[in-house]
């Protein structure tokens, strides 16, 4: 889950993973490889990596930077946090320039038309991208997993069910099984029987197919896109709060995370396909937004069309429009206006309806395991209900600790130099352990549908073999019956495959190839509660007189559902994993399509999430964050500590001086010594050392591109030019070179606090306003600065943990 999948490197001074002011040292990324979206006009700005002022001549032309700031100007570097307030308020001034020439012409009439519809064109493009990905990533994947036991002989791209769909010798008790299908062993040995050698050979072919899957997986994220790997969720979380990591929702990583993520749930990995959909909904969103230069030069912007992908990404996941909307409000975004929530569902809308109409799984639904329950709930089973809610709980906080510790182990271990080969290990375990084991054999999908169905008269599977004792059935309604040989034994292999997924879904999360938790999760939930939905259901039947089913369960009464308690027990383990509540509940109700199990849902959820929470308060997304280091800021944690800004800003008593400009009495050569003995990603900008009076806030690499820029277009700029920020050059000698005014490029308005400002405050400024630094101020005399990073070490040292492990590596 780490998202530095394979490179090492170091990364120099000017793209510093601090995206403050903060000093860098021993940083160890460099991944270049993956800059497949490169920054903005990276023609003008690829060479500053170790800054040096050029002294180039350029044309005669006297620039304004004024009114034509330089290229480059208000872009990010890869691993910084965009400036929100500065992006939004670029917006809201383009808004109103495209608005006030609106009036002039028909011309300009028809550019604001189409600048207020590119939002919904944008959404409709993602809607139909990701819905398209999801079919195929769906086809691809079930036909890839029935490939590892056979074959169709009228066309090899079919998969076992297509294959038997239009045969005429179909065994009723085996509807999947037809002459047209042929096994491995069947094919190479030519006996139709199934002996012990043709297991043996079965058995082994299955598992080469398996690592065979697996290797190319992990080779393809290796070579091409080591962005590729994990979920993906942690990172989009990440990048939605305003981070950057360049390359990561690039087209390379489209492409390898979708042929990957075939390979990887073909392979028979305990994971599943649901979180790397968002990550690859979010690819889509983030590739076409290049095509609109609203979207293109606006971080902000761009980032209300990543919520909205995520949206269409669970969408597609889980066949939930609304819940898609929900899990991206609830989940994933940061930042998420009312418009947002408007295209997100309209995004959420198309995708759905693109994949329906793809149809993958050929029975008219979006997913695999959708089901309809007929028989209602009573206020009793509530209290089983409530005992999922704890299992599923008390199992998301023993997962998140166990795969926390694992990955940390991989991270600090030689572990985590050799991905390929753990990759092909926990295959080899998974597959080995797996084809013995009927529920462990097929994919986890085919598993959790299996699990939700509801009995019917014609159901020939195991968990469906009961005694038949009633002759009348009211419609489609089964009686509670008594359980035959089948379903003991399928309680017995339930109970292994259990076993399995516990313990090997800890390994297997954070491997190097794309892997999902939703589908693994509910179908260790949706295990425990069949079995104890049958266990109920017997108990029923056989002590109906009891007190407590005598009065709704009596003989002959179809009154326990054990799909539905499956259905219950995954949305428990989900819930306890995520700690999602409501999104969880409208994504399974709309799995179900019935209103009638909203309540139990919801019991569920709201259990699980007690529970987990009473144990650790982080969800499995949250603990990866924080165990990459990503400078995110929870909105969700209350900070009640009784700090003041002055205990947290830096410099420290201890520590030098803050490094400042002046206004109008610092040289080129000055400004140029100050940007190569310094790392820091901006500078205050001061009226003079003497008086500290603040005037405003300029980036970094502002900075180097104006000058840069400069010295190769403004005649006469030379090191002992003075570069000046205010309306008015200052007086100069007659003989001194032309004076650079740099007014354009600085923040009038930083975001300033006093120092006796509460920290909790100070808090929710960076929370809400997405802040990248706040300066400090004493009666107006600037006293030190307050970063992003600073406020995430402050929260880490109040609740006992290392400062220094929010540090991005």
């Amino acid at each position: 889950m780490e998202n530095k999948c394979f490179h090492h490197g170091s990364l120099n001074s000017f793209e510093s993973t601090d995206e403050e002011m903060v000093e860098i040292s021993g940083a160890t990324l460099d991944l270049s490889a993956a800059d497949d979206v490169p920054p903005l006009d990276r023609d003008v700005t690829k060479d500053f990596s170790m800054y040096s002022g050029g002294r180039m001549n350029g044309t005669s032309k006297m620039m304004d930077f004024l009114e034509e700031p330089a290229p480059g100007v208000g872009t990010y570097e890869d691993f910084n946090t965009i400036d929100w307030v500065r992006e939004k308020s670029r917006d809201r001034d383009r808004h109103r320039e495209i608005t006030s020439k609106s009036k002039e012409s028909a011309w300009a009439l028809l550019h604001s038309v189409s600048d207020a519809f590119s939002g919904w064109l944008l959404m409709l493009c993602i809607g139909l991208l990701a819905g398209s990905l999801a079919g195929l990533i769906d086809i691809s994947a079930h036909w890839m997993t029935d490939l590892k036991e056979g074959v169709c002989l009228v066309g090899f791209w079919f998969n076992q069910e297509q294959c038997c769909w239009k045969s005429q010798r179909i065994k009723f008790d085996k509807p999947t099984e037809c002459p047209e299908w042929k096994s491995w062993s069947q094919l190479i040995t030519g006996h139709e029987t199934e002996d012990a050698l043709s297991y043996v050979l079965n058995y082994f072919i299955y598992v080469l197919w398996a690592l065979l899957f697996a290797l190319l997986a992990v080779s393809l994220v290796r070579v091409f896109a080591p962005y590729a790997c994990g979920s993906g969720i942690p990172e989009v979380k990440t990048i939605l709060s305003g981070f950057i990591i360049r390359g990561y929702l690039g087209k390379w990583t489209l492409i390898i995370k979708t042929i990957t993520l075939v390979l990887a749930v073909s392979s028979g990995l305990s994971l599943g396909k649901e979180g790397p959909l968002l990550h690859v909904a979010c690819c889509c969103g983030n590739i076409l937004c290049h095509l609109f230069t609203k979207y293109r030069k606006n971080e902000a912007k761009r980032r209300e069309v990543l919520s909205a992908a995520a949206a269409a990404g669970v969408s597609v996941a889980f066949g939930a429009p609304i819940g898609g909307v929900l899990f991206s409000l609830e989940e994933v975004s940061y930042y998420f206006p009312l418009k947002t929530l408007w295209r997100s569902f309209f995004a959420a809308l198309v995708a759905a309806f693109t994949l329906r109409s793809i149809n993958p799984f050929g029975n008219s639904r979006l997913v695999l395991f959708y089901v309809e329950f007929h028989a209602p709930w009573h206020i009793l089973e509530l209290v089983p209900f409530i005992l999922l809610g704890i299992f599923g709980g008390l199992w998301g906080a023993f997962f998140i600790r166990a795969n926390i510790a694992w990955c940390r182990k991989r991270k600090t271990t030689k572990l985590g130099k050799y991905p390929v080969l753990e990759v092909l290990l926990v295959t080899a375990i998974t597959a080995i352990l797996a084809f013995p084991n009927d529920y462990t054999r097929i994919s986890t999908g085919e598993l959790i549908s299996e699990l939700f169905n509801d009995c019917g008269l014609l159901d020939s599977s195991k968990l469906c073999d009961y005694v038949n004792v009633f002759n009348s059935t009211k419609g489609d309604v089964l009686p509670d019956r008594p359980a035959g040989k089948g379903v003991y034994i399928a309680m017995w292999q339930l109970a292994l495959a259990l076993i399995l997924k516990l313990v090997i879904t800890v390994f297997t999360f954070g491997i190097k190839v794309p892997s999902g938790l939703f589908i693994p999760s509910m179908a260790i939930g949706a295990i425990v509660g069949r079995m104890l939905g049958v266990a109920i259901e017997q108990l029923a039947y056989y002590h109906h007189d009891w007190p407590i089913f005598s009065e709704w369960c009596s003989l002959g009464a179809d009154c326990i559902t054990p799909g539905l308690y499956a259905m219950v027990g995954a949305a428990a383990c989900l819930g306890g994993v995520t700690r999602m509540t409501v999104s969880l509940v409208v994504v399974m109700f709309e799995l179900t399509g019935g209103l009638e199990y909203i309540v139990p849902l919801m019991a569920a959820a709201m259990t699980s999430k007690w529970v987990a929470d009473a144990i650790g308060r982080e969800g499995i997304y949250d603990a990866h964050i924080r165990l990459n280091g990503y400078p995110y800021l929870e909105a969700k944690e209350e900070f009640t500590h009784k700090t003041l800004a002055m205990d947290v800003m830096r410099p420290r008593r201890s520590d030098p001086a803050l490094t400042i400009l002046t206004q109008d009495n610092m040289t080129v050569e000055d400004v140029e010594t100050v940007i190569n003995e310094t790392t820091y990603s901006g500078y205050p900008v001061v009226v003079s050392r003497e008086s500290q009076r603040l005037v405003g806030f300029v980036l970094r690499r502002d900075l180097i591109i104006s000058i840069e820029n400069a010295l190769k277009k403004q005649d006469g700029i030379v090191s002992t030019s003075i570069i000046y920020f205010t309306d008015h050059s200052p007086p100069l000698p007659p003989t001194s070179p032309p004076a650079l005014k740099l007014r354009s490029i600085m923040d009038l308005s930083p975001f300033t606090v006093t120092d006796q400002t509460p920290m909790e405050i100070v808090v929710d400024i960076f929370r809400k306003l997405g802040l990248r630094q706040c300066l400090v101020t004493h009666n107006g005399r600037l006293l030190g600065i307050i970063t992003k990073k600073d406020v995430l070490k402050h929260i880490a040292q109040m609740a006992n943990q290392d400062p220094e492990s929010i540090l991005f590596n």
